[in-house]
């Protein structure tokens, strides 16, 4: 599969997760690799030794978001994070805001407890009950 051009240098794709610090050990990023939720260049990856070369393309899971990072240089060893952030440059897209919910329905002090019938139209407010 090699041939005569193809010597552009190449490290494994979960030791090079692990060096820039997308996972805290090389268990989880061989983990991640073999799981098939890894993509390099958006083919699946089902292998910790897929090799990686600068200028591919990583789309991957991490806690709730996906990640999408161009591999900018490789990796000699698993150094500080600002030296980590110099290995990629992160491509995900900005995360969407989320809603803030409506402020709750507000009683006067000293109202006493609401009735059956204010406790009903509360809660049609809200968005709940029957009707």
């Amino acid at each position: 599969m090699s041939g005569a051009g193809d010597t552009a240098p190449e490290q494994r794709v979960d030791r090079w997760l692990w060096c820039a610090r997308f996972f805290k050990s090389r268990t989880l990023a061989q983990k991640l690799a073999q799981s098939g939720k890894l993509r390099l260049n958006r083919r699946i990856v089902d292998k910790a030794s897929q090799a990686v070369r600068v200028g591919d393309v990583l789309t991957f899971p991490q806690a709730r978001d996906i990640r999408v990072v161009r591999v900018e240089a490789l990796a000699e060893r698993r150094g500080p994070a600002p030296e980590a952030r110099g290995l990629y440059e992160d491509l995900t897209p900005p995360r969407e805001p989320v809603e803030a919910a409506p402020p709750a329905p507000r009683r006067e002090r000293g109202a006493g407890r609401p009735t059956k019938r204010e406790r009903r139209d509360t809660d049609r407010l809200r968005g709940g009950g029957d009707g």
